[in-house]
């Protein structure tokens, strides 16, 4: 059996990482799998690229365009949703030709269109969907936030300035993915079953197979170090109890940044020797920006591509903080666990899956920067801690890894229930 994964991207943004390792662990489990995408980051063979020009750079534009057009010429979310009006036709290619299995991950901004799309699924292959993202059972949204339009038909959307409740541009990419939907036979997988759960209310979804498989991860590169020398290679301090916080794109409102920022507050009116020996490491893109906005001390670091350097950054830090507003299955959870880095998050998306409420972390109530606040104290209490650590890790050892993930899928992929 020949499994072709499809994601625009190789390595970049969390569904490329996600996809990427998920080749990797179906080849040690001896499946034949390639990988197709518009941009690619390395020279491996089981990487293969669409054609590439300014043909790439034009249908990016063009769609951004169509969204700042019925925007009314307002950037509002003009990176939030897709229309998937431009693409790359990937069914003529040898490695589609050649695959029993089509699996599709994010494949947004200009990579396939809904007619890309439409080919695909009526190609005579097995087809399955891996969730990352609600895209795929919404209209245009990646993440719709409070709005369940998308449960019964999209239109009037939130995320298009001053829409208002006529046909717009979700209502018509709504049903055209319905048109295209309806005779196909798509198996979604959602990288929790919080977005499970979403796909299956969803008018879109509720007729096709839905079911849950976590993200996988190397285990065997994702581990826990010396803390002491992960600090000194990092050049960290190593006589604070370090926060860590990442993301792609710091700013990112649903990231909740705000939220760490008011619980660093909090401890330090409450706690001030505590926050004294407090110290906030942020990785991720414009994330020197935001050192004014903390209380305690901030260690800038640049976006970070290298594995290994990452797994040191996990280990010389304590918690890893995530006060995302709405996610999926956050990577980063997962690589820390596996550092047996203990998490503190909301109570939100598929976070709880992931952290166990006081047995490896801490989830906190909803938008709460006080609970978030306790949840940091709590967590790095050192009579606690050590504990947490080891729990972290065996979640990650016995939840995330890859034999456990890639057998979940040859099961999916050979229509086993």
């Amino acid at each position: 059996m020949r499994i072709l994964i499809v994601n625009t991207s190789e390595k970049v943004g969390g569904a490329a990482i996600a996809a990427n390792r998920l080749m990797e662990a179906l080849k040690k489990h001896g499946v034949s799998v390639r990988m197709l995408v518009r941009d690619r980051q390395t020279s491996s063979m089981s990487v293969v690229q669409v054609e590439t020009g300014l043909m790439q750079a034009v249908r990016f534009a063009w769609e951004r365009f169509v969204i700042f057009v019925s925007n009314r010429f307002h950037r509002h979310n003009l990176f939030a949703v897709d229309i998937a009006n431009t693409g790359y036709d990937i069914t003529k290619m040898k490695d589609f030709e050649q695959a029993d299995v089509i699996h599709l991950h994010w494949v947004n901004q200009g990579f396939l269109s809904l007619n890309d799309l439409d080919r695909i699924l009526h190609s005579g292959k097995k087809i399955v969907v891996t969730l990352h993202d609600m895209w795929y059972f919404t209209g245009i949204c990646h993440y719709s936030g409070d709005c369940g339009k998308y449960q019964d038909k999209c239109n009037g959307c939130p995320m298009i300035y001053h829409s208002g409740d006529g046909k717009d541009l979700s209502y018509k990419v709504f049903s055209r993915k319905q048109r295209m939907y309806e005779d196909a036979d798509i198996t979604f997988v959602g990288c929790s079953k919080w977005i499970a759960g979403l796909a299956k209310s969803s008018a879109l979804a509720k007729n096709q197979r839905v079911v849950s498989i976590p993200n996988a991860i190397n285990t065997d590169v994702f581990k826990p170090m010396d803390k002491t020398e992960a600090r000194k290679k990092c050049k960290l301090p190593v006589d604070k109890k370090l926060l860590l916080f990442g993301s792609q794109r710091i700013t990112d409102e649903r990231k909740g940044f705000k939220y760490l920022a008011e619980a660093c507050e909090i401890i330090k009116k409450k706690y001030p020797d505590v926050a004294e020996k407090m110290g906030l490491v942020v990785v991720g893109g414009k994330s020197e920006t935001i050192q004014s906005e903390v209380v305690i001390p901030v260690y800038s670091v640049d976006y970070v591509s290298n594995e290994k350097d990452m797994v040191a950054i996990y280990n010389a830090s304590d918690i890893y903080v995530t006060p995302s507003l709405q996610d999926n299955l956050p990577n980063t959870i997962v690589e820390s666990m596996a550092c047996g880095i203990p998490c503190v998050g909301f109570n939100i998306g598929g976070i709880p899956e992931m952290i166990d409420h006081k047995q490896n972390g801490y989830v906190a109530e909803y938008q709460n920067a006080d609970d978030f606040a306790n949840g940091i104290l709590w967590t790095l209490d050192d009579s606690r801690h050590k504990q947490l650590s080891v729990s972290a890790y065996d979640k990650a050892i016995s939840t995330y890894s890859e034999s456990s993930v890639a057998e979940q899928y040859c099961k999916i992929y050979n229509n086993d229930k």
